[in-house]
């Protein structure tokens, strides 16, 4: 039987590491609405408008050319995109023959979902809204005096809904870099205030080319919010100024599209490396062929963000209701829900949307989301224009979402579980508690709170386990008579290189320090962190080989025996909170076997550093 003396740092160990899951996953943390995947409703459909002589058919992706070829149908692609995802068009002369053919092909084993051709679009109310936008703000904004902080971007100062979210306070600890977010809207322009943003190729699914440009102001506005070019010393500034953007077209000039260019732009976005996607488009009907695309990008990691709709009643839209979706709710300047904004059980949170029609903040503007865009009517044309919009809420929170996944938490479940867990209860709303209601789900996202969590929390986490990995290694030399010299600094400096860097560094030094100097950013984060960043969460990073390959090139060096030893146990922290937090979904890995991977690397690395130690 174990010693009691043999038993403590054992146990040590054990409180620790239910320590640090209790931390992560417990207080107010909530999961996202259970929300079921519904059958496509065909009467609806046909109700809203969609056209009863075509069909859009999703087969299975392994459907051979030849088969497609002989069953009788003649599938229009949707775009060349067709050759991967299998998603056509197919039209009848007659609506009697596409309901036979409906009916039919949804008992046909090769397809996946049949559908009649639906339209999603912006809502009219926002169309309205942005036919008369407050002209010659872009004078103001470029000539203006920049700021004196951070961000000093000259019109930051009407920019009240990014201070809602709790910006600028969130920058200090994350911007968004290597986090790739699809826009997928009418296209975006990159007008002179997205000069500095990322960008990536992107396709048009209306015209079937690469030319994703905006001709109609609604995407590019929607792009600036999430990731403006930002402390530039001109025009605004957006919420992850370090994403790269994904522009995907999908709605006309006249802001509406088919859902079936819809759905395989989110397999697009999914299938190229997008980590987020956000869509301020929608309507009142579901539909099979965007429930399995949504589903499609949600089970390759993508966290999906959607507005709930503008039609002002207890109605969440498409595809903000689908399972797999964060729906948003719009609020105002004084924090209650807008009058156009839907609402309903499926919503998750709320975020700024805005209301043009009111000045409450008394700044002599109009309170609607402020942004860089093309006019619309005039694409010829750029401006700062005030819009509002369920759509203006839903990139406030997919940009959050993005800042959350740049600090390293790239499993959908754990970044909702943030966004959700740390959203706040709104100022307006004296009688909320838990979800708050179903006009703002967990509450107003808070990037400040959601940032704190994901970059404290888990260096708290992962510097915790590494100390208490490293003492139990120590102990356990010391019980079979190896004695462990001091180790001396060089071990301590490798084992928060290994865990959790300097995590607490960025909320102790002024804003700007850790933006203009990069090196702030990477002593504020352990090894695996910063490099989640350029290669994601790749088997390279996320195991045991970096501490393993610097043992095997370094030992000969006595000196250095002791860092060598630290970064394992470091590591091994590391790679053990993220077992227990489930934050990370490891490349090529099958999710479900993630924590036991993490695990086992975790103690092999533990293992070689106690070996380490014996000849340091």
């Amino acid at each position: 039987m174990m010693s009691k003396s043999r038993l403590v740092p054992w146990l040590g160990f054990g409180v620790t590491l239910v320590a640090a899951a209790l931390l992560w996953h417990g207080g107010p943390s909530r999961t996202p609405t259970d929300k079921t995947l519904p059958p496509a409703d065909t009467v609806l459909a046909l109700a809203d408008g969609a056209d009863p002589t075509r069909l859009i058919v999703d087969f299975r992706d392994d459907v051979s050319a030849e088969t497609l070829a002989n069953n009788g149908l003649t599938e229009i692609p949707i775009s060349d995109y067709s050759r991967t995802d299998r998603l056509y068009r197919i039209a009848f002369s007659n609506a009697s023959e596409a309901a036979a053919a409906l009916a039919r092909l949804s008992h046909d084993p090769s397809v996946e979902s049949a559908d009649y051709e639906s339209f999603a679009s912006i809502s009219p109310d926002e169309q309205e809204a942005m036919a008369a936008p407050a002209p010659g703000m872009e004078a103001e904004c470029q000539a203006a005096a920049p700021g004196s902080g951070f961000p000093n971007d000259a019109c930051y100062k009407y920019q009240w809904h990014l201070r809602q979210l709790g910006m600028p306070d969130a920058w200090k600890r994350g911007n968004g870099k290597g986090v790739i977010v699809a826009v997928i809207d009418t296209g975006v322009s990159k007008v002179a205030d997205l000069t500095d943003t990322k960008f990536v190729p992107g396709f048009n699914f209306l015209s079937n080319n690469d030319n994703a440009a905006d001709d109609h102001g609604h995407g590019t506005h929607v792009a600036g919010t999430i990731a403006q070019s930002t402390n530039n010393k001109v025009g605004v500034a957006g919420v992850a100024y370090g994403a790269t953007i994904m522009p995907l077209k999908v709605l006309s000039a006249r802001g509406s599209g088919s859902v079936a260019g819809i759905a395989q732009a989110i397999r697009w976005a999914a299938d190229h490396g997008a980590n987020v996607i956000n869509m301020s488009l929608g309507g009142p009907t579901r539909m099979g062929t965007m429930g399995a695309a949504v589903k499609y990008a949600r089970d390759k990691g993508v966290v999906i963000v959607a507005a709930a709709g503008n039609d002002g009643h207890g109605r969440v839209g498409y595809p903000a209701a689908y399972p797999g979706v964060v729906a948003v709710a719009a609020t105002q300047f004084d924090e209650s829900t807008t009058f156009y904004s839907n609402w309903g059980k499926e919503i998750d949170v709320a975020a700024p949307g805005g209301n043009t029609r009111e000045d409450r903040n008394g700044d002599g503007k109009p309170d609607g989301v402020l942004q860089h865009t093309i006019v619309p009517g005039q694409t010829s044309k750029t401006d700062y224009l005030w819009f509002m919009g369920t759509s203006m809420a839903s990139p406030h929170v997919a940009g959050v979402t993005a800042l959350i996944m740049g600090a390293g938490v790239r499993k959908p479940d754990a970044v909702e579980e943030i966004l959700l867990g740390t959203a706040r209860k709104p100022k307006a709303d004296s009688q909320a508690d838990g979800r708050v209601d179903d006009h703002y789900g967990a509450g107003i996202v808070d990037a400040s709170a959601a940032l704190k969590k994901t970059r404290d929390g888990r260096g708290a986490g992962e510097l915790g386990l590494a100390g208490a990995v490293a003492l139990l290694g120590i102990s356990l030399m010391r019980r079979r008579g190896i004695a462990v010299e001091r180790l001396g600094p060089g071990f301590a400096v490798a084992l928060l290189a290994g865990s959790s860097g300097l995590f607490f560094l960025p909320g102790l030094l002024p804003q700007s320090w850790t933006h203009v100097h990069a090196v702030g950013a990477a002593l504020s984060g352990g090894f695996a962190e910063t490099l989640t960043g350029a290669l994601g969460s790749n088997p390279l990073v996320y195991s045991a080989i970096a501490p393993l390959a610097l043992t095997v090139l370094l030992y000969g060096v006595r000196k250095l025996r002791p860092a060598l030893a630290g970064f394992g146990f470091g590591m091994a922290g590391a790679l053990l909170f993220a077992a227990v937090s489930g934050t990370v979904d490891v490349r090529y890995v099958p999710g479900f076997l993630d924590p036991i991977w993490l695990a086992v690397h975790a103690g092999v690395a533990a293992l070689f550093a106690t070996a380490v130690i014996r000849k340091a």
